[in-house]
């Protein structure tokens, strides 16, 4: 019986979607030996199959394929962007998807927010699990990381102040906490850890300052409330912050 193509890529397409990772991998690979051609999409379909069961140096061995058989690739391009990201060869992720993007947009931009946004949160998710463990140094090397691709998000510059203060860095820390209501002045959980940091430093006067000037009606600003009265009665719990 004649080998068909379309019968075995349609198969192999049905039981990478149901799970069945070895088994699509074997028929993608039928696939590219039988036909002897390089099929971006089956290289990316390999690479995310890979990727899946952990093989992550082969995961951007065919992501970099799917991308070399077609440029044009987005999907490919960002798989392989994050993929040398979790294998720490930051460089190469960000102009892994900058040359793709090149080709398409017809421009000679060197970023992409939507790439370099993705990969600055998956390092503040990594940095969140080494503080949750309190290894504070991993953690801030993967906030600043993060920072490096994106330096205005003010969720992480104000994370950096967290473990800065769970440290006892405590000028560094407010300076970090200032920084990130510099940026974003609306970002009311960075003026409760400011005001936390002040009460922490002895300046109780600042802390309740800050926190007085949350507004009323927003999540923040119940903590703060919560806070205020616990300051006031010399009984604040600095692990009660969220």
């Amino acid at each position: 019986m004649p080998f068909d193509f379309d019968a075995t890529y349609e198969r192999a397409s049905k039981l990478f979607e149901a799970g069945r990772y070895p088994e699509s991998e074997d028929l993608y690979l039928k696939l590219i030996e039988t036909s002897g051609k390089g099929y971006a999409d089956i290289y990316n379909q390999l690479g995310l199959i890979a990727a899946f069961q952990g093989q992550i140096e082969a995961a951007a061995e065919w992501f970099l394929k799917a991308v070399q058989a077609n440029p044009r690739y987005t999907e490919a391009a960002v798989n392989l962007a994050v993929t040398y990201a979790d294998l720490s060869r930051y460089d190469d992720a960000q102009q892994a998807y900058t040359d793709a993007a090149r080709l398409v947009k017809g421009t000679s931009y060197t970023s992409d927010f939507y790439v370099q946004g993705h990969l600055a949160n998956d390092h503040a998710s990594l940095g969140d699990r080494y503080a949750t463990l309190g290894l504070y140094d991993e953690a801030l090397e993967e906030y600043r990381k993060a920072l490096a691709l994106c330096p205005t998000f003010p969720d992480i510059i104000t994370k950096v102040g967290i473990v800065l203060r769970e440290q006892g860095a405590y000028d560094e820390a407010i300076r970090v906490f200032l920084r990130a209501r510099e940026v974003s002045p609306g970002y009311a959980l960075a003026g409760i850890h400011l005001g936390l940091t002040y009460y922490m430093s002895g300046f109780p006067d600042l802390a309740r300052e800050e926190w007085e000037s949350i507004h009323a009606g927003s999540i923040e600003g119940r903590h703060a409330a919560v806070y205020l009265s616990l300051a006031k009665k010399d009984c604040l719990d600095p692990d009660q912050v969220p």
